[in-house]
């Protein structure tokens, strides 16, 4: 008996650490990498190869965004109904944060 609640356990656990692993950890991740590399760029490079970059860096979120996305809900079948406000809350916020760290940068 204690074997078939651990094992339950276990499912739950493992269900529980992909929704984590890909609805918060991956786009706080990806937006972090976005922001060594415009932080990079402003510091290296300037304001106007910035601006370029952010362009740029808007196509590579969508396309993370949209691949984290099939990753949860069509391959490991994560309910999107928890999934997707999961991952597009933490996306949004890292995405926030990044643009006021970014925008100090420029300013210097």
């Amino acid at each position: 008996m204690f074997q078939i609640l651990f094992v339950n356990a276990t499912k739950i656990l493992d269900k529980l650490m992909e929704y984590f692993l890909l609805g918060v950890l991956s786009p706080i991740l990806l937006n972090f990498l976005h922001l060594t590399i415009g932080i990079y760029i402003v510091v290296k490079r300037g304001n106007i190869y910035s601006l370029g970059f952010s362009a740029i860096s808007f196509i590579t979120k969508t396309i993370g965004l949209l691949f984290l996305t099939w990753i949860g809900v069509g391959y490991l079948s994560l309910n999107f109904k928890i999934y997707i406000p999961m991952l597009t809350f933490f996306w949004f916020v890292t995405h926030i944060i990044e643009a006021f760290v970014i925008q100090g940068y420029l300013k210097k």
